[in-house]
């Protein structure tokens, strides 16, 4: 291990750490096919997908908040057992004892870190999903202006130079589309090295994390001095009588008349049970996701996996018409002339091979297979490139 914290835990693993930073992308899954569902019935839940980044933020904000207040981690983290601790560096003197570890202490969070954390959480992965529509929008705009044309800047120009009262507010709105185009231009042109400086940072931070190099899993966490570790047993186990203290003190902090403060006690106890009950809840929907996930698409790959069937077999041979002619006992030889067969050429309608200037001619004339007497005609003809 590349450290280890006498009391608060150890370091966890790459694949732990990685699981619970995935965990929140899957969770919006979910909740966005749970939405889009139920929508299918609501009309009006469409404005929550309207709104999604919004709506998600708002719901990891209160879920993100809760969790670092109570367990000094975030919703993913305390899922897996971890926590997070301040990361105080000590130097090393001659006099120090061995037992003394690395250099590293570790402690509680303080409330600006848990702020941040938050911020770092969930504000910034917010700008960004907005940055990124943001940039996705101007792309497609700029080819469709590149395919079609762009046709609304004579439009804005007349609008622009008309005259009356109405021109002034039509010039206001102009210069603010200018202006939102032209913050838009500067997002796309900058929004590419953004997005790669911050995924190369992350990668970075991740092989060196998985190669021991480095106790921060991301950028972020090593901006606040946080480390993040395993909780010990006794962690644990103090959650709930910490959970019950911060809600006692809650409670004793209502003011006003008998029932006010009822009325404030019955909403604090709604939302604590919606806290309590939300962890399950959102992890139960996130399995249920992955499981009709898994589901769909191993019945598409089932329907769109072909089939395999054996082989069918030969239809049966064609009969010889009493009156047709007889077959030679060698196949290579041509019932018309008798002669080895040059350039062969077989009636589909029969299976028959013959000479083609043979074939042409007597279905030109008699317009039936010379064996089994079948109607035929020369278009039936096809030329075959290998006799056997």
């Amino acid at each position: 291990m590349l450290f280890q914290v006498g009391g608060q835990g150890t370091r966890p693993t790459f694949f732990e750490m990685a699981a619970a930073q995935q965990l929140p992308a899957s969770l919006r899954a979910a909740l966005t096919y749970s939405i889009g569902v139920l929508a299918l019935r609501r009309p009006f839940l469409h404005k929550v997908l309207d709104h999604e980044d919004e709506f998600f933020s708002l719901l990891m904000l209160v879920l993100e908040t809760h969790s670092l207040r109570t367990t000094d981690a975030s919703f993913s983290e305390s899922l897996y057992g971890l926590r997070r601790r301040t990361v105080k560096i000590r130097v090393k003197k001659e006099d120090v004892r061995p037992n003394s570890g690395d250099g590293i202490q570790h402690s509680g969070l303080e409330k600006h870190q848990r702020i941040l954390s938050v911020v770092f959480l969930v504000v910034l992965p917010y700008f960004k999903s907005k940055l990124y529509s943001i940039y996705n929008k101007e792309r497609e705009a700029r080819l469709q202006a590149s395919l079609w044309g762009n046709g609304d800047e004579t439009v804005e120009d007349a609008e622009y130079f008309s005259g009356g009262e109405a021109s002034l507010v039509s010039r206001e709105t102009t210069i603010r589309a200018r202006l939102m185009k032209k913050i838009q231009k500067i997002l796309f042109v900058c929004y590419p090295w953004l997005h790669a400086s911050n995924e190369g940072m992350s990668f970075a931070y991740q092989l060196l994390y998985l190669l021991d190099a480095t106790g921060f899993y991301s950028l972020g966490l090593h901006a606040l001095g946080i480390h993040v570790c395993r909780a010990t047993g006794q962690e644990l186990m103090d959650t709930t009588s910490r959970i019950s203290k911060i809600r006692s003190n809650e409670r004793e902090r209502l003011h006003g008349p008998p029932w006010l403060k009822a009325l404030q006690g019955a909403l604090l106890s709604c939302g604590y049970t919606m806290l309590d009950y939300a962890q399950t809840g959102l992890i139960a929907a996130v399995f249920i996701f992955k499981m009709m996930e898994w589901w769909y698409q191993s019945a598409e790959e089932r329907m769109s996996a072909p089939t395999v069937y054996p082989p069918p077999p030969p239809p049966p041979a064609p009969k010889v018409a009493k009156e047709g002619i007889p077959l030679p006992p060698d196949r290579t030889i041509c019932l018309l002339c008798s002669q080895k067969r040059a350039n062969p050429s077989v009636v589909t309608i029969s299976g028959f091979v013959f000479c083609y200037a043979c074939i042409f001619k007597y279905l030109s004339q008699y317009n039936r297979c010379p064996v089994t007497l079948m109607p035929a005609n020369v278009d039936q003809i096809r030329r075959l490139f290998h006799d056997m």
